[in-house]
């Protein structure tokens, strides 16, 4: 335990700012199951100077669709730009939420939907928007499918640009079927062992290579350059030839 306390103070993680998105189906001041998960994740980087910030996503009036502003496309209402700024000042985003039928919740695939919205506009280096940033997932319930959701998540995130540290997912779910979930009393999930190592590792993977890639001042800008590819440059590309 001494050794594990020295070498993690070397670590400095001052400078990065995390998001957690939880994508619960209930309204606050309702109790969320995966509220109590995610802030085992929080505090870890509260702890190291990981400055935190929590959206719960029925809490705000986003529409649907998938342009960056839905209010220039038929909807009276979109909250939407104005959280993308949180978005984009984030080093680490988590998106978290509960297993429903085996699968994400509807509020999940509707940020999922909206990021997606977004994945076009391009950074100052000409990459696309969310390149140098992590990304995580959490998910809970009490059916099975934790592997199943961490899948589709993190799939989603790598593919709109975000790097996916290992083990950037973590999860509980009590017994099949109808049962105890993550905060109820005798749940075993505030104690379950293999998914406080799983929820740390997460926690500390997704802060290690967010300051790696902070400090490498990103992804390298060459090879990935959709401004520069548009303008014509291949990057060592050619067509293949055909006889």
């Amino acid at each position: 335990m001494a050794k594990a306390k020295t070498q993690q103070q070397k670590w400095d993680f001052s400078e990065l700012n995390a998001l957690f998105i939880n994508c619960t189906l209930k309204k606050s001041p309702e109790v969320s199951n995966t509220e109590g998960l995610m802030n085992v994740s929080k505090k870890i980087m509260d702890k190291n100077g990981v400055r935190t910030e929590v959206i719960r996503a029925v809490d705000h009036d986003i529409a649907v669709g998938v342009y960056p502003d839905m209010t220039e496309h038929g909807s009276k209402t979109d909250e939407w730009p104005k959280l993308y700024k949180k978005v984009m000042a984030a080093d680490i985003l988590v998106l978290c939420g509960p297993i429903w039928l085996g699968d994400n919740s509807s509020v999940m695939k509707h940020i999922i939907e909206r990021l997606y919205g977004n994945s076009s506009l391009l950074n100052k280096n000409g990459q696309y928007a969310y390149y140098g940033k992590v990304g995580g997932c959490i998910i809970t319930g009490n059916e099975d499918g934790v592997k199943h959701c961490a899948m589709n998540i993190l799939y989603s995130l790598q593919h709109l640009g975000y790097v996916v540290p290992p083990q950037a997912d973590s999860g509980w779910i009590g017994e099949a079927g109808p049962g105890p979930s993550y905060l109820d009393k005798d749940s075993g999930g505030p104690d379950n062992d293999f998914t406080n190592r799983n929820t740390t590792f997460m926690s500390w993977n997704l802060m290690h290579l967010a300051k790696m890639l902070k400090e490498a001042g990103g992804i390298p800008a060459y090879g990935n350059q959709r401004s520069e590819w548009d303008a014509g440059c291949k990057f060592d590309f050619e067509n293949p030839e055909y006889r």
